[in-house]
């Protein structure tokens, strides 16, 4: 066999940079998970839109909901998204309090961020199918901002949750029907304009 010279310098070298490597990455300050807030009920309204009549009031048309068809919607508003996109923060926080039934992942987030001025509907996989991006635009700009523009947070709120549960409760034949119509309408044209919808 011929000798290489210098190859013990080489991997020398090697398992140095290596150890330097994880110095660096172990002394590293780690992302902060956001500070979500506790699942208190199918209406968190951490941003205090809500009185508490009208917390109760969606409270019980949600808990309807998931009597009837098992689908979990809730709806939470929040004081500030951290600094985090709208879109990341739902996701995680859909994760972080495991929305939906166990195996079906049928669970919807509506969020509202007043603060920061956006709007988010967030589906499971189990209902991306009827819940459709280019359909959740269509809820989030033709019921829920037309009344966040005047004011009208609760209005909003509420009329975005109708029309979601309207959506999950029709015949599935007819909820595939509206959302393939939905996209066909040019609803669906920017993943940035879609889902995360700033309130002007």
């Amino acid at each position: 066999m011929i000798p290489v010279r210098g190859s013990g310098s080489f991997w020398g070298a090697i398992r140095a940079m290596a150890l330097a490597f994880l110095f660096v990455a172990a002394a590293a300050p780690a992302v902060a998970a956001p500070n979500f807030p506790a699942l208190t009920g199918r209406v968190v309204d951490q941003a205090d839109l809500l009185t508490p009549t009208q917390e109760a009031e969606l409270t019980a048309k949600l808990e309807a909901l998931e009597q009837k068809n098992t689908d979990q919607l809730v709806v939470v508003t929040l004081r500030t998204l951290e600094g985090y996109d709208i879109a990341d923060y739902g996701v995680q926080l859909g994760r972080h309090w495991q929305i939906g039934q166990k195996g079906s992942n049928n669970g919807v987030l509506l969020i509202v961020a007043p603060e920061e001025r956006k709007v988010r509907i967030e589906v499971g996989y189990g209902l991306e199918g009827v819940l459709t991006d280019a359909l959740s635009s269509q809820i989030i700009q033709g019921e829920i901002l037309p009344r966040f523009r005047s004011n009208d947070y609760p209005g909003g709120i509420n009329a975005g949750a109708d029309a979601i549960i309207t959506q999950l409760t029709l015949d599935p034949a007819e909820a595939q029907a509206r959302a393939a119509a939905a996209a066909s309408s040019g609803a669906e044209e920017n993943i940035d304009t879609i889902i995360v919808v700033i309130i002007l």
